[in-house]
């Protein structure tokens, strides 16, 4: 693509996506490059190219990680603290700017958007607070003979790897404990939404993050790049925030050093709705846990398991409420569903779909891509799929709403429990004696009891089985980058 042809095809409204395309940022500095074209979901028009990082590039990003070590780790706690409230303040002052740039690069509707960047900002006011307040372990033995200290210190250089889904707020999480704990970091951003993860590293180094201490690199050969960097004796951590395929490659390749794993991967989220629910806040928690993102999200209800007497109103109101969203580019102020990220996710929503009405399920409402330019598919509601679907095993990742029947409370137990992942689930009941009995049976890590929206900074987030190791977010998260040092004295 000529120079000429990527500036105007950078353009969208007063944006221009070439201006956060700068290049690779390492230690501070913008090193120039192309090669990643990043697209438009809305119209498949390419809007900016970043650079295509190689193996020289990602040593060079843990040379500088190390080099920024020891100053970061003697940074004082209060003011790493003011760092992180500055980078807050900076997110905030400028939101309707990242909302704009994410809704550009990842499709997602401006109001998603902007729900995103506070959420992303809030983890750094966040872990501003809870970085001053990471305390140690004083006690006697059992013994009597001697004194136990406990000290938590920094694990080290960290690699970040994170999704195209929520831009923002997926390096966040990470960065801002990382920073917190007194770690340095290499952030690796999906090739599909790099542009908002380069906004953000201008962003930190104008709130006074020191060169070095964070540094970000695209490329398209993430296998090789990532394993050089995980194979450098310097690395001790990696978080990492994808699907369970790539999380269990990335274990692998982390065994042979023998690294300290943070991993948020795949989820199959059962939505329970008994009998007894008030079934106009089951509906508007619905909406929430299937519709944030367009679907295209890991916590997203994948099951929607609704109860005999209940089951119809349910598909009846869930259809009328899918039916009224708006359909349309994400950068549109009235638009409620944008685009999927990519024609292959397109391809993967259709192959799903066919797959359910092969097997019985009812088309209440869509189910055929939209003809029109760009990666739409509309908001789709399926009753009485089978429990040997496609779609009840794998995620959707995309707004379509699967809805089954079930009769008692056991029988809903077994269903949320038939799979392999175990992230997050909701449930519906006004009987909160009964919601907290099957909150305790279902095998996950995070539960909406009457929510359907579970992720808040301050809470752990992550999941059981197949769905991770490790948590994200409450004080959890910032001890995810230290190691607990123990100290025997007899004083």
């Amino acid at each position: 693509m000529s120079s000429a042809t990527a500036q105007s095809s950078s353009r969208s409204g007063n944006l221009d996506c070439s201006s956060y395309a700068r290049g690779l940022y390492i230690n501070g500095k913008w090193l120039p490059g192309k090669g990643i074209p990043v697209t438009d979901p809305s119209s498949g028009n390419v809007i900016a190219e970043v650079a295509d990082g190689s193996v020289d590039d990602a040593r060079a990003a843990v040379d500088a990680a190390a080099a920024a070590a020891g100053g970061w780790r003697a940074t004082s706690p209060r003011n790493r603290a003011q760092i992180l409230l500055k980078c807050f303040d900076l997110m905030m002052q400028r939101q309707d700017e990242l909302a704009y740039l994410i809704s550009l690069e990842n499709g997602k509707s401006l109001a998603d958007a902007r729900g995103e960047v506070a959420y992303a900002a809030e983890f750094f006011r966040w872990y501003a607070e809870e970085g001053v307040r990471i305390s140690g372990e004083f006690m006697t033995s059992p013994g009597g003979g001697n004194r136990i200290i406990v000290d938590y210190e920094p694990i080290g250089i960290a690699v970040l790897i994170t999704p195209w889904n929520f831009p923002a707020a997926m390096a966040t999480r990470k960065i801002a404990p990382a920073l917190a704990a007194g770690c340095t970091v290499v952030l690796k951003p999906a090739s599909e939404t790099p542009l908002t993860a380069y906004a953000l590293a201008a962003l930190y180094s104008e709130a006074g993050v020191p060169d070095g201490v964070v540094n970000v690199l695209t490329t398209t050969n993430p296998g090789t790049v990532t394993a050089a960097m995980l194979n450098d004796s310097r690395v001790r951590k990696l978080s990492f925030t994808g699907s369970t395929g790539v999380g269990r490659l990335l274990l692998a390749e982390a065994s042979k050093s023998v690294l300290s794993c943070s991993m948020e991967l795949g989820g199959n989220a059962p939505f329970i709705v008994f009998d007894d629910a008030d079934l106009d806040a089951a509906l508007d928690g619905a909406m929430v846990a299937k519709m944030r993102n367009g679907g295209e999200a890991c916590t997203a209800a994948n099951r929607f398991l609704v109860q005999d007497g209940i089951y119809d109103r349910f598909v009846a109101g869930l259809t009328a409420r899918m039916k009224a969203l708006k359909v349309g580019p994400g950068t549109e102020p009235d638009t409620e569903c944008g685009p999927m990220i990519t024609r292959k996710a397109i391809d993967k929503i259709e192959a799903l779909v066919s797959d359910a009405v092969d097997r019985g399920a009812k088309v209440e409402l869509g189910g055929k891509a939209l003809d029109r330019e760009g990666y739409f598919y509309p908001p789709t509601v399926l009753s009485n799929v089978s429990h040997d679907a496609d779609m009840a095993k794998d995620e959707i990742f995309g707004p379509v709403a699967a809805v089954y029947r079930f009769g008692t409370a056991d029988e809903a137990v077994a269903m949320a429990n038939d799979t392999e992942y175990g992230l997050a689930a909701y449930i519906y009941t006004q009987d909160i004696r009964k919601g907290m009995a099957i909150s305790s049976r279902i095998e996950t890590g995070m539960i909406g009891l009457n929510r359907g929206l579970v992720s808040d900074p301050a809470g752990p987030f992550g999941g059981t089985k197949q769905s991770g190791l490790g948590r994200e977010g409450s004080h959890h998260g910032v001890i995810e980058f230290m190691e607990a040092k123990y100290i025997a004295t007899s004083l």
